[in-house]
């Protein structure tokens, strides 16, 4: 109860708080209709005619909002302006001036002022100005959560298991626009409301893989998306035979959610001309999903044909060593004699030099790159504390991938492929999901470590929401022996051993993880861009 009581005390005191204005001017006798109207708005408002008193006042006390005259005696507004700025560099200050002049107002603009008014001011100006600095965030928070809950009721009433793919596309990208608007929201209220959208979306989609997956592979596929082994022949191909140079980005694990926050930089220098999702398979791991998309194979038609490039390994590293020859056998499939470069950027030291690579994708038709930075962001989460605390919910994640990209010279060499005119296609393997409820699963020696999906033999598991493969080979999938088995988690849900159970789920809960069902993992983006 006294929790209860203090935090209602507070939101109280928040709401009865008023917006503090210190308006200076060495005429301010002859501003006081304007005070007076905006006391009556409900505004504290103080007062000081010249910059030496206001900058004192700003020392002792908090303002929301300084109104500030240019031609002062004493003190200059420009020369106050710069004093506040040094004691408290975010408040928002106003200049108020009779001058037109441009270099006066460079001047002021180059000071970090806010807004500029010319006099003679009215109220309404005074009002418009006040609510665009300090009331913009509250006003914007307001109509983002209001046009939500509009549009939660929608997006809840379109859930269902029986949705296309097209659809449930739609439903995500829908989900995702109101995760990027609400992020920028004071009001932690609807985040969770989403968050829990999610999960119920999440959960109808996995029992509309569930219900549909296999059917996508027999002789007569039933409303099969666009899938990873797709990806070259229908998006990569058609563009290099139109003529154009083409540089094609795999970045390993990258979410739509984050290309979304990439994508506000990259419009700098790009025109999408197609923006497409399309389904990662199972399972949602680089071993299998980047395999198929390079080899234009499905995982068992890999091993059947290709065995040399396929190892039977869990670990992820050697199961991608033959990306390049594998890409090879698909452009020679089809009949396709490009010349092409291909690179894997599997670290910090190799993206330091992109831009090193200019000349090469310039003289070939054909460059790819993958770059597995995003994938290295979501593992050091896992084992990192310092990492966890940067990326600490969804929206920490994505600004912590947006402030790499901006820093990186990847962006470097995008900048310098859009002067030479190279078409872009941007894309991934699969998406990545922050995972949080683990459940038991028992196997042999032989079941491999991944958290979102096992395969092995007599694997020992409980739960209604797991999908599971008894005959792999009807997704193209291979086996280890005639008795091997998928098991994919879904939802949030992650698989621990029960031996030392309770420390593995404690230690994985809240990771970013990969190889299973949702919305995060298997919907996500293949985009073309053509230079600006």
């Amino acid at each position: 109860m006294r929790i209860q009581k203090s935090i209602f005390i507070q939101i109280k005191f928040m709401q009865l708080k008023k917006t503090r204005i210190l308006w200076t001017d060495d005429e301010i006798d002859s501003l006081h209709a304007h005070i007076i109207f905006l006391e009556e708005k409900g505004f504290d408002v103080v007062t000081a005619n010249n910059g030496t008193d206001a900058i004192e006042m700003v020392k002792s006390d908090f303002f929301d909002i300084i109104f500030l005259d240019e031609n002062m005696p004493g003190l200059s507004g420009l020369q106050t302006l710069n004093e506040i700025k040094a004691l408290n560099p975010n408040v928002p200050v106003v200049m108020i001036t009779k001058s037109e002049e441009e270099d006066i107002m460079e001047e002021a603009i180059g000071s970090k002022m806010a807004d500029y008014l010319i006099k003679p001011v009215n109220p309404k100006q005074i009002l418009h100005s006040i609510k665009k600095n300090v009331d913009q965030r509250r006003l914007v928070t307001e109509r983002t959560n209001t046009a939500y809950r509009t549009e939660f009721s929608k997006i809840g009433m379109q859930i269902s298991d029986k949705l296309s793919f097209d659809e449930w596309v739609d439903i995500y990208k829908k989900l995702v626009f109101w995760e990027l608007e609400l992020s920028s929201s004071e009001d932690s209220a609807m985040d969770e409301v989403l968050k829990m959208q999610k999960a119920e979306a999440n959960n109808s989609f996995a029992k509309y893989i569930r219900n549909n997956y296999q059917s996508w592979f027999g002789k007569n596929p039933v409303g099969r998306p666009l899938l990873s082994p797709d990806i070259f022949k229908k998006k990569v191909i058609p563009q290099v035979d139109s003529g154009n140079k083409v540089f094609v980005l795999v970045i390993d694990n990258l979410r739509y959610d984050q290309y979304r926050v990439l994508a506000t930089v990259l419009n700098n220098y790009y025109r999408v001309e197609e923006e497409d999702l399309y389904c990662s398979i199972l399972p949602t791991a680089t071993m299998y999903a980047r395999n198929s998309m390079f080899a234009g194979l499905m995982p068992s038609e890999i091993e059947r044909l290709f065995p040399q490039f396929w190892e039977d390994d869990d670990n992820e590293g050697h199961k991608n060593r033959f990306e390049h020859e594998l890409l090879q056998t698909q452009l020679a499939r089809l009949g396709k004699n490009y010349k092409l470069f291909f690179e894997k950027i599997g670290g910090i030291r190799g993206s330091r030099t992109l831009t090193d690579y200019i000349g090469n994708i310039l003289q070939n038709d054909l460059s790819v790159m993958v770059f597995n930075f995003v994938d290295m962001i979501s593992h050091a989460r896992t084992e990192m504390d310092m990492i966890k605390e940067l990326a600490s919910d969804e929206s920490a994640y994505r600004s912590l991938t947006l402030s790499w990209f901006n820093h990186s010279s990847l962006l470097d060499l995008l900048k310098l492929l859009a002067e030479n005119k190279v078409t872009v296609v941007l894309t991934t393997d699969h998406g990545t999901i922050r995972v949080d409820n683990a459940l038991k699963v028992i196997g042999d020696r032989e079941t491999n470590t991944n958290l979102r999906y096992k395969l092995g033999r007599n694997l020992n598991y409980n739960s209604k929401s797991i999908y599971d493969i008894k005959t792999p080979a009807t997704i193209y999938l291979p086996s280890r022996n005639v008795s091997t088995s998928y098991i994919f988690a879904a939802n949030t849900d992650f698989f621990a051993y029960p031996n030392n159970y309770n420390h593995f789920a404690q230690y994985y809960r809240n990771t970013y993880q990969h190889g299973g069902i949702s919305l995060e993992e298997m919907i996500i983006p293949v985009v073309t861009m053509t230079p600006k």
